[in-house]
This record gives structure tokens, sequence and C-alpha cells, in this order.
């Protein structure tokens, strides 16, 4: 792992969510992208990032866009 790559619970408070939701969105899909090596989940922080940038809003009422 390097200082980029986040394991699951460090990703998860890095983006400030439960590692339990992120565990849910991973599943779903609809989470921040990641790697799989092995049995570890990697999370590069760029994809953090850029998932985070997506999912910016300007009001409640935005929608979500996928």
């Amino acid at each position: 792992m390097t200082p980029e790559t986040f394991r699951h619970v460090p990703a998860a408070h890095y983006i400030g969510i439960a590692p339990s939701t992120l565990g849910k969105m991973r599943s779903r899909g609809d989470g921040p992208a990641y790697i799989k090596a092995g049995k570890a989940v990697v999370y590069r922080k760029t994809d953090l990032d850029a998932w985070l940038e997506q999912n910016r809003r300007r009001s409640t009422s935005q929608r979500m866009c996928a």
C-alpha cells in the first residue's frame, strides 16, 4: 500500500462516511472505484477525490447523476 492508497476503513473516513456504508456502496456499485488486491480492497486517493467531486451539490433539490 502506498501513501496514495487507502484500505477500506481509512477510505471511508477520508470521504466522511461509515465503513459499513462504503461496503454497501461497493456492493451496489455506486461508490468510488476500487481495486481488489487478493482479499484486500484498496482505494486510490485520486479515485476517492474524483468520486467526491462527482457528488458535489449546490442544493438538496439537485438530482444525483449517474
